[in-house]
């Protein structure tokens, strides 16, 4: 665990709570520290996300990481004496937030037990060498104005294998939630850039499925990064404004600027080396096991998940996996995180994040 948990837990929240249908979204969190404390925070975080999301809908927050939104005042447009009253309630509700993670995070004597979280699969493991750990925090029962997916994965890693650093984790992340959710389009934001534009979902949607101008060519959709309190003028050039502003900018007709690592939308198909237009080669029953295997690894299941992903979102009426049975499919996603999975297989080389 790099980073303190209070900041992926804003960067959860964040995207949680995003303008868009919460059936249709799912949360992961890759967790490459295996860390019982993120664990924890993340289950802390559940219970306020159930306050705080319906809060940010309701006033139209726009930005919806609580420790950015609690820095200011409340916004004077907002002046009825029940959001004053909300205001003071979810203030108050983050601050204890808050305090349990950074009183876990200080090692308090007791507070595993006092949090009554199911930590044994922490037990008896090393941060470099452990099994597979993924766990569904809360599963969506496709109703629209609740909660989506919030799930938990921590790959695993081996001192016989090479974990190949972000690259790794991401492919890890792809093959888990091919074989749970299986979405067609998929956002990777690392864990301490939240989101400050609550329909940035709908905004990259817009450009996926518009089809005019031959944008059924586009792989990727991505945001700038910004960053808040820099030093005036960037004098060390940290923020990134020449390359956002005006490098990016610049080459946008030129099949647009290089994959920056985070605040990316993909299209999955894509990930799995198809370009969006082309016929697939493996709906058609043409390829032999061993041409799955080779693309896609030995699980049959993320096999499956992945040509049902290689077909038009519109005309894909059954969808897979079946929806509402995340639990079902559990043996299979921490098969596609065992760290030898993609030995012999075209992942890190053909198929998403290289590893060179």
């Amino acid at each position: 665990m790099l980073e303190p948990p209070i900041i992926t837990v804003n960067t959860v929240l964040s995207l949680m709570a995003l303008d868009y249908p919460s059936n249709k979204l799912s949360c992961y969190v890759s967790d490459d520290g295996c860390s019982p404390l993120t664990f924890y925070a993340l289950n802390e975080a559940l219970n306020f996300a159930k306050i705080w999301i319906p809060f940010c809908k309701k006033y139209d927050v726009q930005v919806r990481a609580p420790f950015m939104y609690f820095s200011t005042p409340p916004h004077h447009l907002h002046s009825s004496t029940q959001f004053q009253y909300d205001w003071k309630t979810l203030k108050v509700e983050y601050e204890k937030l808050e305090r349990k993670i950074k009183e876990a995070e200080e090692n308090r004597i007791g507070w595993h037990e006092e949090s009554g979280i199911d930590l044994a699969a922490f037990s008896n493991i090393s941060t470099k060498h452990h099994p597979s750990i993924i766990k569904i925090l809360w599963e969506n029962k496709e109703v629209s104005d609740e909660l989506p997916h919030l799930i938990y994965v921590s790959r695993e890693k081996s001192f016989k294998h090479h974990h190949h650093c972000k690259a790794g984790a991401m492919n890890v992340l792809t093959r888990v939630s091919g074989v749970l959710t299986n979405a067609p389009y998929i956002l990777n934001v690392d864990c301490d850039m939240f989101v400050n534009n609550p329909q940035v979902v709908l905004h990259a949607m817009c450009v996926f499925l518009n089809s005019k101008d031959d944008l059924e060519d586009i792989g990727y959709v991505q945001t700038p990064q910004c960053f808040y309190d820099g030093l005036k003028d960037d004098p060390f050039g940290n923020q990134l404004v020449v390359v956002f502003e005006y490098s990016a900018r610049g080459i946008m007709g030129l099949q647009g600027p290089f994959y920056s690592g985070t605040g990316c939308f993909h299209r999955r198909k894509v990930l799995y080396a198809q370009f969006p237009h082309h016929t697939i080669y493996f709906l058609d029953g043409k390829a032999s096991e061993q041409e799955l295997i080779k693309t896609f690894g030995y699980s049959k299941t993320f096999a499956k998940s992945a040509t049902y992903a290689f077909k038009d979102q519109n005309t894909n009426t059954s969808g897979y996996p079946p929806k509402g049975l995340l639990n079902n499919n559990l043996e299979a996603a921490n098969q596609v995180a065992g760290c030898g999975y993609e030995i012999s297989t075209s992942w890190g080389s053909e198929v998403f994040f290289s590893f060179t």
